[in-house]
């Protein structure tokens, strides 16, 4: 008998290698994929605006990247002792108003000289809504119906809330594709669906949310804008389909099912080479994340410098890696023993 519903996942033209640069933007299921990868050691840079859920969040912070923005005092507010950003998240807020700035600044620089020679752009959108600012929240910061990418737990009156149009959701995606590949046309973009559910909304609002996200991106391959689907959503919703794989709220996907789905991305949209590589790779973390009972023997020892050797040896085979971290974590534990 059948248990599952199996979907059949054709695979990008061009797959991820080892050595190309990835930025990943978007909701908290964007930093499941972009932890993976950057536990196997590929370069990433994941959401330097902090999680975005909705498709003009996500489109105006990568716009930002592209024309390298300067944030300044003007684009903050204060509320509840916390100065804060309407386009960023709340990781960011701070009580100094030049700490907040600064780390702002810092994540936009960091970003700009990123995507200037990233090779794969990864997206996953999670809501079609949309908070605009009403006149109540027009003396904290901005203009009137500005279009916020975190709302910082603020009276809700602040904000107007909408659901965007495919027709604007199109012009959004279309617009920032369009930017990026003016930047970087030899680059890549993937685009996934959170499989979150954001029952906030409601259970029937979020499905529709969700159905224009859909349908937004139909129409953008039926006018031939570049871009790859990735099923993560439907991986989830359709494939697993049931509440064990979700966490206790039962609206985050659980550990089983990110890793399900990171298992498919692996094999679906990294090359075959790479994803051999990224096993002798994982053993190495594997290894690193090691706690022995008793460190002091001579087996541990050993140990320890087996996993130096192992990490030089795949280094001058595969200078494409970045093994940084793991040589520099067994050399000093190789150096304390000696």
């Amino acid at each position: 008998m059948q248990f599952q519903l199996p979907i059949s996942i054709t695979p990008p033209e061009t797959r991820i290698e080892y050595g190309q640069r990835i930025l990943l933007i978007g909701s908290c299921f964007t930093e499941h994929i972009g932890d993976g990868l950057d536990t196997l050691t590929f370069p990433v840079l994941q959401n330097p605006h902090g999680i975005l859920f909705g498709p003009d969040a996500v489109c105006r912070s990568l716009h930002s990247y592209l024309d390298n923005r300067l944030y300044s005092e003007k684009d903050l507010f204060f509320w509840q002792e916390c100065w804060h950003s309407w386009d960023h998240h709340s990781r960011f807020s701070n009580s100094s108003q030049e700490t907040c700035l600064r780390d702002i600044n810092l994540s936009q620089a960091q970003a700009h000289g990123f995507i200037q020679s990233t090779d794969w752009l990864i997206i996953t959108l999670g809501s079609s809504f949309c908070y605009r600012l009403t006149a109540q929240a027009d003396k904290a910061a901005h203009s009137l119906g500005y279009p916020v990418a975190n709302c910082h737990r603020a009276p809700h009156h602040w904000f107007q809330k909408e659901l965007l149009s495919v027709e604007e959701i199109v012009a959004l995606l279309k617009g920032a594709f369009t930017a990026f590949y003016a930047t970087r046309p030899q680059a890549r973009i993937i685009v996934t669906v959170s499989p979150v559910r954001h029952i906030r909304d409601g259970a029937i609002e979020n499905n529709r949310s969700k159905a224009r996200l859909f349908e937004a991106l139909q129409q953008l391959e039926e006018q031939a804008v570049p871009f790859y689907y990735f099923p993560a959503y439907e991986l989830v919703v359709d494939v697993l389909r049931d509440y064990r794989f979700y966490d206790i709220d039962l609206v985050h996907p659980n550990y089983a099912a990110t890793q399900y789905v990171m298992e498919q991305f692996l094999e679906h949209c990294v090359g075959s080479e790479t994803r051999s590589l990224s096993e002798q790779v994982k053993k190495l973390v594997m290894a690193m994340r090691h706690r022995p009972r008793q460190p002091q023997t001579q087996l541990h020892q050993q140990f320890l410098r087996q996993q130096y050797e192992l990490a030089q040896s795949l280094q001058r085979q595969y200078p494409q890696l970045d093994l940084r971290r793991a040589l520099a974590y067994f050399k000093e534990a190789t150096d304390t023993i000696a």
